[in-house]
C-alpha cells in the first residue's frame, strides 16, 4: 500500500512538534519535508498518519528518532576534496595571523567534516591555536560527533578523500581501530566544543573567522535561509569565511553585498 500524508496533515504534525515539544520546523522545505515523514512511516511501519501523529505526541523517545530522521544530514570526511584544498590555500593563510582561531560547524550532523577540519589544521599547524564549535539541532547526532568513533568500513574512501584533498601523512595514524570500529584520536577532539543550536530559533553565540554550513540551508524555505544568513554575517568578523554547500550561495540573499566570492567555490569572504 502506497504511503502518503496530505500537506494538511503535514501541517498538523509540524504543530503538534512545535507545541508539545519545541521544535520548529515550519519554516523547514515542505517537499523535503514530505519525503522524509513518508519515509520515516515506511520504515516504522506506521498503517496510518493518525498512528504516526498519536506517537509523536505521547512518546518522548520516539520524538528523538523523529528529530534525527528529519534533521539528517549526508556527511562524510573531507567530501569534495576540492573544497578542502581551497581552505587550506586560500583561507588558512589569511588566518596564520591570527592569535585565537574561532570555527563553526553549524548543522555538524555526526562529525566527519569537523574531524576533517581539525586535521587540516593539524597539518597547517595551527590546531595548536583554533577551537571548533561545532553545533547541531539533534542531540543524538551531537553524542555520535562527541565520541570520534566512526565505522572501519568508511575508512578507505575517507582515506582516498584525504589524499585528494592533499593530506600530507598517513590518513591512519589519525585514529585507532578497534574492530570494526575507529576512533579519533584525543588531540584532534580536544579542540572540539559540541553544543545544541537550533539555527531556526537561537541567536548568535561568538564571533568566527570561519563559518561552515554545508548542504543544510537546502531543506529551508527562503525566508528561513535569510534568517540563517543574516545570523551567520553577525557571527563572522569582518574579512572572516562563510562556507556553504554545493547547491547553496549568497546569490540574491540581503548579506551579498557584504561579501565576495573565492572564484569559482562556495566560500565567501566577508569585506564589509
Amino acid at each position: 500500500m502506497e504511503i502518503s500524508i496530505s500537506n494538511e496533515e503535514l501541517e498538523q504534525l509540524l504543530e503538534d512538534v512545535l507545541e508539545i515539544h519545541g521544535y520548529d520546523f515550519t519554516d523547514y522545505s515542505r517537499a523535503s519535508l514530505h519525503r522524509r515523514v513518508t519515509r520515516l512511516m515506511r520504515l516504522d511501519n506506521f498503517p496510518s498518519f493518525a498512528e504516526l501523529r498519536f506517537k509523536i505526541r505521547d512518546d518522548a523517545s520516539y520524538l528523538k528518532r523523529f528529530v534525527e530522521e528529519i534533521t539528517v544530514n549526508v556527511t562524510e570526511m573531507f567530501r569534495d576534496p576540492d573544497f578542502y584544498r581551497v581552505i587550506k590555500e586560500q583561507v588558512f593563510p589569511q588566518l596564520f595571523a591570527k592569535p585565537f582561531i574561532r570555527i563553526w560547524h553549524a548543522g555538524c550532523s555526526t562529525g566527519e567534516e569537523v574531524y576533517s577540519m581539525s586535521i587540516l589544521l593539524n597539518e597547517a599547524n595551527l590546531l595548536h591555536k583554533s577551537l571548533i564549535y561545532a553545533t547541531d539541532l539533534n542531540p543524538n547526532v551531537l553524542e555520535k560527533a562527541a565520541s570520534g568513533i566512526l565505522p572501519l568500513s568508511h575508512m578507505k574512501q575517507y582515506s582516498e578523500n584525504y589524499i585528494a584533498a592533499g593530506g600530507q601523512r598517513d590518513f591512519s595514524s589519525y585514529y585507532t581501530a578497534r574492530y570494526d570500529r575507529v576512533i579519533f584520536n584525543e588531540d584532534l577532539r580536544k579542540k572540539m566544543v559540541f553544543a545544541t543550536h537550533n539555527l531556526v530559533s537561537d541567536s548568535s553565540f561568538n564571533e568566527f573567522q570561519l563559518i561552515l554550513c554545508r548542504n543544510v540551508m537546502i531543506y529551508f524555505d527562503k525566508d528561513l535561509q535569510g534568517k540563517v544568513l543574516n545570523l551567520f554575517d553577525a557571527s563572522l568578523e569582518k574579512l572572516g569565511f562563510l562556507a556553504l554547500g554545493s547547491k547553496e550561495t549568497l546569490k540574491f540573499s540581503s548579506i551579498n553585498p557584504k561579501f565576495k566570492q573565492l572564484e569559482r567555490n562556495k566560500i565567501w569572504q566577508k569585506i564589509k
